[in-house]
């Protein structure tokens, strides 16, 4: 075994771990508001996408216990064959009414949605243009597509109209992350479209972290950017999450009809995967009433104030330690605010010390961001109080001050 290449693995882990690249799992059971019980201790979490805190909600545990007592728990079998159940049809239906597009998809997990809906859209001799900043499964999507890559500068909008306008594929597909998940920063929607209609691209949108956040009534991306209905149909492919904002699992995809049914028709995680069990259909169901209800205004309008707050206590000049640290908070509106530390070193020390304090904040380390990037990513919910940022900046603050103390001058 010794002279096996299976022999490789240990050392490649420990060379991992010495370069504070090792990922743990942590054991988690929900606790009330935003606290949650890791590995058997209470922590007040700031890493959790459930942006409005309906993961836990009572509403939609009903729906769940109801859901069991008419469809029980699995699908039993792929939606072609007998898996596509009449809370899962409903739920399409409703998907796409609320993001204004006029057919939508169901799929059982985001990752598998992305991975697989981009080869079926375009394949080798295609051109596919990918934002640098762009989320894995987007990144995989498009190498199992074997189209060829061109990857843009981060929201380089005249480097993709370079690349688009040097074309000369017959299909052409822009890739874009519509809120980027490690910075929090939105894309350019509106001159992406613009940029696909002159050059005869399809742009696929995913709004794994706009969805139930943005726009009026937590519509989304396409909505924030006054772009519903026959605007976007015919050249936008709209894909999101369903496990963040609205708190529960899954994904979808929306678009015209013609285009929704050739993804029905050839994406493969679709055809040969058992379908999303019923009970989580009716459970988002119920989730989207109250994302496009009055009690979703009232967390939407809570969360930004939180977020207001958060930036408030971490932008420049805000306290003299931060600044004095390098520490730099990155531009978002948005519920994901990384605060950049700069090593991997530093970044896991803050998340270590900040756990001995009672919070959760997740240090990001290569390859997910960039080298020399590590962050703390902050993200805030409507399940956190005011009181809760206020002691996750105080905290800050003092292990800013506890750094400069440390440091020889």
């Amino acid at each position: 075994m010794s002279d096996s290449w299976l022999s490789e693995f240990a050392p490649r882990l420990r060379e991992l771990e010495t370069r504070n690249l090792l990922r743990r799992r942590r054991v988690v059971v929900p606790e009330n508001d935003a606290y949650l019980q890791v590995d058997g201790v209470s922590l007040l979490s700031f890493c959790s996408n459930d942006y409005l805190g309906l993961a836990n909600d009572p509403i939609l545990r009903d729906a769940v216990h109801a859901a069991v007592e008419v469809y029980g728990v699995g699908a039993g079998a792929s939606p072609m064959v007998s898996g596509f159940s009449e809370a899962n049809r409903a739920l399409e239906i409703e998907l796409a009414r609320a993001v204004g597009l006029p057919r939508a998809l169901y799929f059982y997990a985001g990752y598998a949605t992305n991975a697989s809906v981009i080869p079926a859209l375009v394949g080798a001799d295609d051109d596919l243009f990918s934002d640098s900043l762009n989320h894995a499964c987007l990144i995989d999507g498009a190498r199992l597509s074997k189209a060829r890559i061109h990857r843009y500068e981060h929201a380089n909008l005249a480097a993709l109209e370079a690349l688009l306008g040097a074309s000369t594929a017959h299909r052409k597909l822009v890739v874009s992350d519509a809120v980027f998940s490690m910075d929090g920063d939105l894309a350019d929607i509106p001159a992406l479209l613009a940029l696909c209609q002159q050059f005869d691209a399809l742009l696929m949108l995913d709004d794994a972290h706009g969805l139930g956040v943005l726009g009026p009534q937590g519509r989304g991306a396409l909505a924030a950017a006054n772009l519903v209905d026959d605007q976007a149909s015919d050249r936008i492919l709209y894909m999101s999450t369903l496990g963040k904002a609205l708190g529960v699992a899954g994904a979808f995809v929306a678009g015209n009809d013609t285009l929704i049914e050739w993804l029905l028709q050839t994406t493969r995680s679709y055809t040969y995967a058992t379908a999303a069990p019923a009970l989580l259909a009716q459970a988002l169901r119920a989730s989207l009433t109250c994302v496009l209800g009055p009690e979703g205004d009232r967390r939407r309008e809570h969360l930004q104030s939180l977020i207001r707050q958060l930036r408030s206590g971490l932008s420049h000049g805000a306290h003299p330690a931060l600044d004095a640290c390098g520490w730099t908070l990155m531009p978002s509106t948005t519920a994901i605010q990384p605060l950049v530390i700069g090593s991997s070193t530093q970044a896991l020390f803050l998340t270590q010390k900040l756990r001995e304090r009672g919070f959760w904040v997740p240090a990001i380390r290569p390859p997910t961001v960039p080298q020399g990037t590590d962050r703390l990513r902050i993200t805030l919910s409507a399940a956190h109080q005011s009181s809760d940022v206020e002691r996750l900046l105080n905290a800050l603050y003092e292990l800013a001050e506890e750094q400069l103390s440390a440091t020889p001058r």
